[in-house]
């Protein structure tokens, strides 16, 4: 299968989030963080995958309301069956 996100934006993102991180704990990483090709792959895969399911949930939730447009009260309540949220 194809990854729905195209790889160039989303490392870039994830450089972002990276020195964001970085920014907010000086000591860990003092020169920065460089991420490879290899883990920029695995977590563009698990974040799709986690994305799909989340989806899929709350498609699930939408179905069950008798609605065909997913809400944002669909994806809450899935996170919260999954225990992400409070």
């Amino acid at each position: 299968t194809e990854l729905l996100i195209r790889k160039t934006p989303f490392k870039r993102f994830c450089k972002e989030l990276i020195q964001e991180i970085v920014q907010y704990n000086m000591s860990d990483f003092p020169n920065g963080c460089n991420m490879g090709n290899d883990a920029s792959a695995a977590l563009q895969e698990a974040a799709e995958a986690y994305l799909i399911s989340l989806f899929e949930d709350s498609n699930l939730e939408a179905i069950h309301g008798k609605r065909i447009t997913i809400a944002p009260k669909d994806m809450q309540i899935s996170r919260r069956l999954r225990r992400e949220i409070c």
